[in-house]
């Protein structure tokens, strides 16, 4: 008897591995002939929200709209839109103009999906690990919300990376995958991590996060996971390695280190002679990982890139069906 998957109202974390199966193979069904919905969101529009930067998630998630028939609309609330008040009850005689229920209201009333990316403060741990703002737009919008990254997630990139392992293994083995830290010139959100980390477990994937003592991520994300400090030992005989950076969690939003040692060069993968390399995009090349890398025969960050937009079509054409 097949498993039947409950409704899902939204598109902001994973849900389970029957959902997660569906969409890679519903994703993979798209990239192999991305118009077969054109009609289904025809008559419908996507709301693209941007509190923050974005290269891949905008351009990914429009193609996606578009390739199902809907009008994708973007808006960059951080440059286009009023100063947002977040916080209930505020008395609103400083800088904000608009308070977000106002805002997300009128958006849920212009959308038929609305699809939201902000980022953390880094600054108030219990606020980003709450999605304070995200879940703002969840809230007042009454609309279905796809997450381009919020504080602590970002399943768009997850489902392409988790796609990207299924087209590279085709489940004839079980994987080992690894996860790194990598060094980085500023704070990192921990959003990419913490849902890769996330996804690969849910899919029932063997995961190994290695990192620098004091970077452990959020326990929420990473139970089941084997911990190793040392790089060397954690990459051997990898088949994928995860390079990302992120700051401290529990030190919250601090660099604690940069060590050098730990950017991904080709002297790392001695002992992993047919690891795969993947990274999510933007990457401060000869800072986390390596020309070498980069450009060599094991970087699968182009095809990652490519599976962003077969992630978003699954995802909004999921919620077009719900």
């Amino acid at each position: 008897m097949p498993n039947i998957i409950k409704p899902v109202s939204h598109f902001t974390k994973f849900e389970s591995f029957e959902l997660g199966t569906q969409l890679i193979d519903l994703a993979l069904k798209y990239k192999s002939n991305p118009a077969l919905d054109q009609q289904k969101g025809k008559g419908k529009r996507i709301g693209c929200i941007f509190l923050n930067p974005s290269l891949r998630t905008r351009v990914s998630t429009q193609l996606a709209a578009l390739n199902l028939g809907l009008e994708p609309i973007v808006l960059n609330m951080d440059k286009e839109g009023w100063a947002l008040e977040m916080n209930e009850g505020a008395i609103m005689n400083k800088g904000t103009v608009e308070h977000i229920k106002d805002a997300a209201a009128v958006l849920g009333s212009y959308f038929d999906i609305l699809a939201i990316r902000a980022f953390p403060s880094l600054t108030n741990r219990e606020e980003d690990i709450n999605d304070f703002v995200f879940n703002q737009f969840v809230k007042y919008s009454g609309k279905p919300v796809i997450s381009l990254e919020s504080a602590i997630r970002h399943p768009l990139q997850s489902l392409a990376d988790q796609i990207t392992i299924q087209e590279q293994t085709k489940g004839e083995k079980k994987p080992k995958i690894v996860l790194t830290w990598a060094p980085h010139i500023k704070a990192i959100p921990h959003a990419v991590a913490n849902s890769f980390a996330e996804w690969t477990l849910g899919m029932n994937h063997d995961l190994t996060i290695t990192h620098p003592e004091g970077y452990e991520l959020d326990e929420q994300f990473t139970r089941g996971a084997k911990i190793e400090y040392n790089l060397k030992t954690a990459l051997e005989n990898a088949d994928f390695v995860y390079v990302k950076n992120w700051s401290s969690f529990n030190d919250y939003g601090k660099i604690l280190q940069t060590d050098p040692n730990w950017m991904l060069t080709e002297s790392h993968l001695k002992n992993a002679p047919n690891a795969k390399v993947m990274h999510c995009l933007p990457v401060r090349r000869n800072v986390e990982l390596s020309d070498e890398i980069l450009d060599g025969h094991r970087s699968l960050v182009q095809e990652q890139a490519k599976n962003r937009i077969f992630a978003a079509q699954a995802a909004i054409s999921f919620l077009l069906d719900q």
